[in-house]
């Protein structure tokens, strides 16, 4: 760049994230403004903004109907009157000098009927002599912040374009054999594009330039997820065999065959606990399809090892279903589990912090406190992280680091395995997920009865009341979900606290119980108790019930206001019926009117009970962000590529890193600092 941004420019800069040259290239235009060619304000079309030339006879500041700065100008022969509202004293004297010297305007922006001729408000202008040649590409505009006109922006983006010959880091052959065009080439066609370029495909960005650009998004992304794959597994972590007593014996009491998704992840998990080098594995799959079974095979062949497991879930309901899970199944055999919660006494606390710092307790539960700096481990060999994805990348990097910094001192790192019961779309995993290998669970255990789906208005509560009264008659469980705790002002949505009350009265007879986020510990865990044993017949509750929860005789949900829920949400919390003998009903109670995003979400989840098809309609709805947790985290995503429209782009991209790995890995590194300067972070989670 020819020179250095004022300061006052610095922090505006730092927000977009332009720091270095590259930086400036590649931010990259969001659409475009046509002074090619000048228009007569006579003919101009309603509604289109266009460039016009007048000459400027004088200008005033006016009092009707609000304080207005107005310059009068001619174009040919006819007047236009430009209009400012928002303005400075020195346009007043800038236009009033143009007057005087012969100057022409150029105005661009929509011209419109006045009461004495054409009329453009608020245009951009300009201040040019007679025959001053006009633009002879499109004028780009580019995303700003508050604090940075986009006529500054765009002069630095252009004179970082213009400093110095732009290399490609591609190999020519690649380039040929894909059909691309060249790095410099297609970065000066879209900030500069000329005149009689293809608008809607550079809109649509499947033009060539804009296809370039988004390969080596991709590809930047791809080699760093495979870099942090090797790097990975250069790393030394426990062996732990998977053909010790304890595990053994488990799979021997085992009352039910595994399925064949499930004895394939086994084999491919213990395959992997095995080596040398840390897993990184992802163990995916739809509600109810047995990965916590695999969780704990993976925890025993630690523990037969003489090595340690964390298991780590998002929610305390989680992380305590898990516990009692783990509890029956495994203290049984002989292996101390400990639970980390809130509810805990001080001394309940010291004593399971010492049994995971002395290494006495083989497999220590809990929340993501997990991680926090006063829990130590003796020689932790498993780290098990359940529903990853609502982790948010931030605490997801945080908690990778902090394995790192525990190498360092135990010279090993712990195997990990991540599970997901909200499964990834494979255009997600293909480039989010790239440095994981992937485990898939796609067949559900026999007796897993499919949940019918039913949308009901707000208006028929009425019905919906009647058919919970008759479930629970004929000795049924079921759930009432509600989206917030108390009434907000804001939102006409009906609390968990109201409901409870209302739902109490309405259902004489009926025990209904309360389970939400905000209370305590021990309260929670005894309403939940309650419900799990029978003693409550309706539990009314938020989302915290949307994972970990399984209590067979329940067969009967109502999701209120289902219209407010995401459809991963929606999901799986259908997923928390249906697992007993009965058939169940999941009832999506929504309140007119709908909105068109709100429609296409319930059109889905009642359409599919697959929820990889779901997860794809999601991604298409929502986009990556919400996926990731990136949202939390306000990381970067992809700027330029579309995951689903892009996949054969994605599937060039892998391609293509595998092969820059070996061959030419100068130019994978190079490419790598061009695109993500720094960020390689965030795309390594």
């Amino acid at each position: 760049m020819k020179r250095a941004p004022a300061p006052a420019a610095a922090k505006p800069l730092a927000r977009l994230g332009l720091r270095s040259r590259f930086d400036f290239v590649l931010h990259l235009p969001l659409r475009y403004e046509d002074e090619t060619a000048l228009c007569d304000p006579a003919s101009a079309p309603p509604g289109k903004p266009v460039l016009v030339e007048a000459r400027v006879e004088r200008s005033e500041i006016a009092f009707r109907p609000r304080r207005q700065l107005v310059v009068h100008a001619r174009s040919g022969g006819e007047p236009l009157t430009l209009r400012f509202f928002n303005f400075y004293p020195s346009q007043l004297k800038q236009f009033g000098r143009a007057a005087d010297d012969g100057l022409l305007v150029r105005a661009y922006g929509e011209v419109r009927s006045g009461w004495f001729g054409a009329e453009m408000a608020h245009p951009r202008y300009r201040l040019v002599r007679e025959g001053e040649p006009l633009a002879q590409a499109l004028t780009p505009i580019y995303p700003t912040t508050a604090g940075l006109a986009q006529a500054q922006l765009r002069r630095l983006v252009l004179e970082a374009l213009d400093a110095d010959a732009l290399d490609d880091t591609l190999p020519e052959a690649s380039l040929a054999r894909l059909g691309l065009w060249g790095f410099a080439e297609s970065v000066r066609y879209l900030h500069r594009p000329p005149a009689d370029a293809d608008l809607a495909a550079l809109a649509e960005r499947t033009h060539p330039a804009w296809q370039r650009m988004k390969l080596d998004e991709l590809l930047a992304q791809q080699l760093s997820m495979r870099l942090a794959y090797r790097a990975r597994r250069e790393r030394a972590a426990p062996p732990l065999p998977g053909d010790g007593a304890l595990l053994r014996r488990f799979l021997g009491a085992l009352p039910f065959r595994l399925t064949g998704a499930q004895a394939r992840a086994m084999a491919e998990i213990l395959r992997d606990l095995a080596q040398p080098h840390p897993m990184q594995r992802l163990l995916q799959g739809d509600v109810g399809s047995g990965k916590t079974i695999l969780a704990a095979i993976a925890c025993l062949a630690a523990a037969d090892a003489g090595w340690q497991a964390a298991v780590m879930a998002p929610t305390e309901i989680l992380a305590e279903q898990h516990y009692r899970k783990f509890a029956a199944w495994l203290a049984p055999l002989g292996a101390r589990i400990a639970w980390l919660h809130g509810a805990l006494s001080r001394g309940e606390r010291k004593a399971a912090l010492d049994a995971a710092a002395g290494g006495a307790a083989a497999i220590v539960v809990g929340t993501h406190a997990l991680f926090q700096q006063e829990v130590a481990f003796k020689q932790l060999g498993l780290a098990v992280v359940d529903e990853q994805h609502r982790f948010g990348v931030q605490q997801r990097l945080l908690l990778r680091r902090k394995g790192e910094e525990a190498a360092a001192r135990r010279r090993v790192v712990p195997h990990q395995l991540m599970m997901s019961a909200t499964p990834i779309p494979r255009t997600l995993s293909m480039s989010y997920y790239a440095d994981l290998d992937v485990s898939v669970l796609d067949e559900l255990p026999p007796g897993r009865r499919p949940v019918a789906t039913r949308l009901v208005s707000s208006a028929r509560r009425r019905e919906v009341l009647d058919r919970i009264r008759a479930a629970c008659a004929e000795g049924q469980q079921a759930y009432w979900v509600c989206p917030v705790i108390e009434e907000s002002p804001e939102l006409d949505l009906q609390a968990a606290l109201a409901t409870h009350a209302e739902l109490a009265a309405e259902l004489p007879g009926l025990r209904v119980g309360l389970v939400h986020g905000r209370m305590p510990a021990e309260e929670k865990a005894a309403a939940m108790q309650a419900f799990a044993s029978g003693a409550t017949q309706l539990l009314v509750s938020t989302t915290v019930i949307e994972v970990g929860v399984d209590v067979p005789n329940a067969s009967l949900m109502v999701i209120e206001h289902a219209e407010r829920f995401g459809l991963a949400q929606l999901h799986q919390l259908r997923g928390r019926v249906g697992r007993g003998a009965r058939d169940s009903v999941c009832i999506l109670l929504y309140q007119q009117p709908l909105s068109a995003a709100a429609r296409a979400r319930l059109k889905v989840i009642f359409e599919s009970a697959d929820g990889f098809e779901i997860a794809r309609q999601d991604l298409l709805l929502r986009g990556p962000g919400e996926y990731l947790g990136e949202r939390q985290s306000g990381a970067p995503l992809l700027r330029f590529a579309d995951l689903e429209r892009d996949e054969p782009l994605i599937r060039a991209a892998r391609e293509m890193a595998e092969e820059l790995l070996a061959r030419e890995p100068e130019r994978a590194r190079r490419h790598m600092e061009r695109w993500l300067a720094g960020r390689q972070d965030y795309l390594r989670v």
